[in-house]
């Protein structure tokens, strides 16, 4: 036995993984890649803490537009200057992907969410001390920013890696995590703001959001993943060649070089700039028509209820595979801008809760989705590096979107020109989604034929031996 081969048994067993001592590296990923992900089981405490955790990030950001106006008037400034709050905390989410994905690669899901929830809770408790405006842009803004994005992103990450044939419904039910709290969080947040100030509201959800820490625990890795880890440092002294699918070099400028990864990501960018303005404005913009506190906030509690059936819906029909993925989205995200573009002809209340719901609805088909589509594009393999250049790319539009919609409403003194820009952003990004879908279809073809091909000379070349 060579003392390469020594060194991997004897990392192996210190590592507590079940590998013979001395087994070589192919023979252990040929087991890893037989074992393939487990479809059900523990997948579904995964999916259920996955679950938690979007309530606990997603719908938290969505419902911080209850406490726009007060801030706003506590500092006295513009509501271009107020939405950089929401807008930093948006950006940080996006550009700390590549960084949790990194992380994820390194270390494990488990441990990134923790770090996560810590410094999601850590941003809200410094942000109710009240220190000044440029104080929330940093806690409010950065810390709460990339704690959503240490959490979220790995919590996706794992739904992928225990599900195959159910993927689309788990991500679904997962997603979902985020509309069943933000119906919760809406009349919750309007009470604790009017009970005990913004400032001692965002002390509480901080204490709520430690409850990250818990769904991170809970996040148990695949088997097949650690030993893809010890057979990475196996193979680095031995067949070098020879790299599990978890660490395969799948460099981020090599992804990049993909043209279905350049218009997606260019749709993401757009879709970005028009998925994070209604959430920013729609109360504030039902105010302006002269309803109640109260009634604004249930507004966004039925669209969170839409948004419920629109995720799981659209999770069944892609698990049906009725429709590719990347065609079903570009169907939705046009209806999605259309119905964005009638929204500002609400004069009431009932006008505004019947596009509010289609507006949820069809949120909730895109985000059931748009994540599970990086995979279509670049495979589960590229998976983890294509969710972290996915939202880094996503963070342009994140950040320029809410302040760009302030400064409209600035210069025309009427909420409607948000709403007009986001859809839009929407029905522009659709034609991008055309093209990958257009493109990937292609590559996909040529691949097939080159199968049938070699399938075939194969074939031949075995007729001719016998």
């Amino acid at each position: 036995m060579s003392a390469c081969e020594e060194d991997a048994g004897s990392k192996s067993v210190t590592g507590g993984e079940n590998h013979r001592q001395g087994e070589r590296p192919t023979e252990s990923l040929l087991k890893s890649r037989r074992a393939g992900p487990p479809d059900g089981g523990y997948g579904w405490v995964v999916v259920m803490s996955a679950f938690f955790v979007m309530g606990l990030t997603a719908a938290v950001l969505k419902s911080l537009g209850i406490f726009f106006l007060d801030i706003q008037s506590h500092f006295g400034v513009l509501t271009s200057t107020t939405s950089w709050v929401t807008s930093t905390t948006i950006a940080m989410f996006h550009l700390g992907a590549p960084a949790a994905s990194a992380l994820t690669l390194q270390f494990s899901q488990r441990v990134v969410i923790i770090v996560g929830g810590l410094l999601t809770a850590s941003g809200m408790l410094l942000a109710s001390l009240d220190l000044g405006l440029p104080w929330l842009y940093l806690t409010m803004g950065i810390l709460q920013g990339t704690g959503i994005s240490f959490s979220w992103i790995p919590a996706n990450s794992m739904v992928s890696h225990y599900f195959v044939r159910w993927r689309p419904i788990a991500h679904a039910i997962a997603s979902s995590g985020e509309c069943v709290f933000a119906v919760m969080f809406s009349p919750f947040f309007q009470w604790l703001n009017e009970t005990y100030s913004w400032q001692g509201a965002l002390l509480i959800i901080g204490g709520l959001q430690l409850n990250l820490c818990a769904c991170g625990a809970l996040m148990r890795p695949l088997e097949t993943t650690q030993g893809s880890i010890q057979e990475t440092k196996d193979s680095l002294d031995g067949n070098a060649a020879v790299l599990p699918p978890k660490r395969k070099v799948f460099s981020q400028c090599a992804l990049l070089r993909k043209p279905e990864l350049l218009l997606y990501i260019l749709f993401a960018i757009l879709a970005a700039a028009g998925f994070f303005i209604p959430p920013v404005f729609l109360v504030p913009f039902a105010n302006s028509l002269g309803m109640d506190n109260y009634w604004s906030a249930s507004i966004l509690s039925v669209l969170a209820l839409a948004d419920l059936a629109g995720r799981l819906i659209c999770g069944w029909v892609a698990n049906m595979r009725l429709l590719r993925n990347l065609q079903l989205l570009t169907m939705v995200v046009t209806l999605f801008g259309i119905v964005l573009l009638l929204l500002p002809i609400s004069n009431n209340y009932w006008a505004i809760l019947v596009f509010a719901s289609l507006y949820g609805l069809l949120f909730g088909c895109v985000v059931a989705i748009h994540i599970t589509c990086i995979v279509d594009i670049v495979t589960l393999e590229g998976f983890d590096s294509g969710l972290g250049i996915f939202m880094l790319f996503r963070s342009i539009g994140g950040f320029i979107g809410p302040p760009a919609a302030g400064w409209l409403v600035d210069k025309t003194n009427d909420y409607r020109a948000a709403f007009y820009l986001s859809g839009l952003c929407l029905i522009s990004s659709a034609a991008f989604v055309f093209l990958v879908d257009h493109l990937v279809r292609r590559r996909k073809a040529a691949e097939a034929d080159i199968h049938q091909a070699v399938s075939q000379q194969e074939d031949w070349e075995t007729g001719k031996v016998k």
